[in-house]
């Protein structure tokens, strides 16, 4: 048994002590924090502490005698290896069916078990799921304690990096603007309060950004919005220190105060008996929810900031465009030195996160990577969020020759300060199988079919899916993740309301105006290889017909699609047409942006076929 695997089985059983302490039969470990965020600031990795399982997604359950992790096909091939040893077991399940662990816990708990779970950290819709699913079998469920404290000695504490104002022209919307337009939607609902803790939404409204949370500007804070007749405030929960006097006074002058972190839930409970608080159940916690006196009334619904902030604006637009060719030159500079050092240089799934990541960080308005670059050659490229690590990773050059041959699937992006860039490329290394450039060509062929699309406005995103993956569910081919995310402004480089995928459709999925969504169809052969292709795609007006307001999408993500993977016999002419056309767009677009061997580089790989 190595280190790694001795450390895990240790917490598990630090935490199972937790549970005979307590007189619990369960705990419920979520992928969350006060903020149902989906990347955590370390205080908040819990189920990777007490699992192993390193995945952003994933939901881990011990009892007194096991522990299971629940994960979904993205994550299967990572989670048995990262499990194994560990004691801890996978259960496998569904892409979509985020809830899987509730119906696995009303089978395996007997009537008159209790099970624990932070309420602190559980969302209010999950929690009503949940409790609604348990009692229902005779299971109680305690919400009110935090099993981690005493279980993790030397546990992280709130992050303390400073918060910092996003300024015009990049911040191209004022701040007293966005907090009046969410104030009518407040008035819309009848509501006198508004209270939000997703992150990246406070920082939308409040035009502010931090580095509370690794690859998103985003800092940790509730925010509680007033509309009444006699003032019109909002109140910044965040920890002391992060915000100066200066800016406190900026915020002062827009009518935000500062108050500390631990103090929103006392906020909440102080609500006069006239107030009726407008809260998105998929947004908040139970905790919060639960500090909210009887006499308020309560309306839940999406936070307002959520539909805003996915609508860029026409100027925030235009500087994503700029964020496009600064990330596009990038890539140049990388991919025309990767192509002449292999089989030249000692090149591995390492390097390639340094050598891309330094050509980002040389950009104008650069200000961090958007996630952790996924370099994967063959097999490692079957897993969709694989991250090598310096214990763990595959070779691809050597200063005398390929290390292997294959594919190279590479996933990076990075946050500037007009915009977020995500982008999948998939490169040969030496020669490529015609099972391989078959793979490559489907996948396209989905990626090209969605990036054409012309609908209607307000069409559910989830109804798109389906265009990307037709051309492999014609060879009875499938990938388990989602088609396409929604990405913010300089923000999180997942965000909603947006979601090309199976999802269940709802109202507030409608595409819009101004809307960022990425499109990444996949193929993966576990153990062999995987295909993804990633472009980021703009909602556009297209034309008004007798059938109403249609829409059409932008493609904003400039970098060439390696044609040397293609097996030409399975494209179409209007689909060679259109990769011809986006390749004369990306040449068009970055010439000006790079010189010498990059733009060399750019001009081979931008020749029409």
């Amino acid at each position: 048994m190595d280190t790694r695997t001795s450390s895990v089985r240790q917490h598990v059983a630090d935490l199972q002590a937790q549970l005979h302490h307590h007189q619990l039969d369960a705990v419920l470990v979520p992928s969350s924090d006060p903020h149902l965020s989906e990347y955590l600031p370390g205080r908040w990795q819990g189920r990777e502490r007490f699992s192993g399982f390193t995945g952003s997604v994933g939901t881990l359950v011990v009892l007194t005698d096991r522990a299971v992790v629940f994960a979904d096909s993205r994550y299967w091939v990572q989670a048995e290896a990262e499990l194994q040893g560990t004691g801890v077991a996978l259960e496998k399940i569904a892409t979509n069916d985020a809830a899987a662990h509730v119906a696995w816990l009303a089978r395996q708990l007997p009537r008159g078990a209790t099970l624990a779970v932070d309420g602190s950290v559980l969302a209010l819709a999950a929690a009503q799921q949940l409790k609604a699913a348990l009692s229902a079998q005779g299971v109680q469920v305690r919400t009110d304690l935090d099993l981690l404290d005493g279980a993790w000695a030397g546990r992280p504490a709130l992050p303390t990096a400073a918060v910092y104002e996003h300024h015009p022209p990049h911040a191209a919307m004022p701040r007293a603007s966005k907090l009046e337009q969410v104030r009518r939607a407040m008035a819309l609902h009848g509501a006198t309060h508004h209270f939000i803790s997703t992150v990246d939404d406070i920082a939308w409204l409040t035009n502010l950004r931090g580095a509370d949370v690794n690859y998103n500007p985003v800092f940790i804070a509730h925010l509680l919005v007033e509309r009444l007749a006699e003032h019109e405030r909002a109140t910044l929960f965040t920890s002391e220190g992060k915000i100066d006097a200066a800016l406190a006074q900026t915020l002062a002058a827009d009518g935000v105060t500062v108050a500390p972190y631990a103090h929103a839930a006392a906020a909440l409970g102080e609500l006069p008996p006239d107030s009726t608080l407008l809260v998105d159940p998929r947004r908040i916690t139970l905790a919060f929810r639960q500090a909210v006196p009887a006499h308020v009334a309560v309306v839940e619904a999406i936070n307002p900031s959520t539909l805003a902030k996915s609508r860029k604006t026409d100027a925030e637009a235009a500087f994503v465009r700029e964020a496009m060719e600064r990330d596009g030159a990038a890539m140049c500079a990388f991919y025309a030195w990767f192509e002449t050092a292999l089989g030249r240089e000692a090149i591995s799934e390492l390097t390639i996160d340094e050598r891309l990541s330094a050509q980002r960080r040389a950009q104008p308005g650069f200000v961090s990577l958007s996630f952790a670059t996924i370099a994967g050659f063959n097999g490692n490229g079957a897993m969709p969020h694989y991250r090598a690590t310096p214990e763990s990773h595959a070779q691809i050059s050597t200063p005398t020759g390929l290390a292997a041959q294959g594919l190279l699937l590479i996933d990076s992006g990075a946050q500037y300060l007009g915009g977020t860039t995500d982008i999948t490329r998939v490169w040969p290394i030496g020669q490529t199988t015609s099972a391989q450039r078959r793979d490559f060509t489907l996948v396209l062929k989905g990626m090209i079919a969605l990036s054409r699309t012309r609908f209607p406005r307000g069409t559910l995103s989830p109804m798109l899916d389906a265009i990307a993956r037709a051309p492999l569910w014609e060879q009875r081919l499938d990938y388990g993740h989602g088609t396409g995310h929604g990405v913010g402004y300089f923000l999180n480089v997942h965000e909603g309301p947006q979601s090309i995928s199976r999802a269940l459709a709802e109202p507030h999925m409608a595409m819009q105006p101004g809307m960022i969504t990425s499109n990444e169809p996949g193929l993966y052969r576990p153990g062999q290889w995987g295909v993804r292709i990633e472009n980021l795609l703009l909602n556009v007006p297209d034309q008004v017909s007798e059938f109403g307001e249609f829409l059409a999408f932008e493609t904003l993500t400039l970098c060439p699609i390696d044609t040397r993977c293609l097996d030409r016999s399975l494209l179409r002419d209007d689909e060679l047409a259109w990769l011809n056309a986006y390749h004369a767009e990306v040449l068009r677009r970055l010439r000006p942006h790079v010189n010498g061997e990059a733009r060399a580089w750019l001009e081979t790989r931008s020749a029409a076929l």
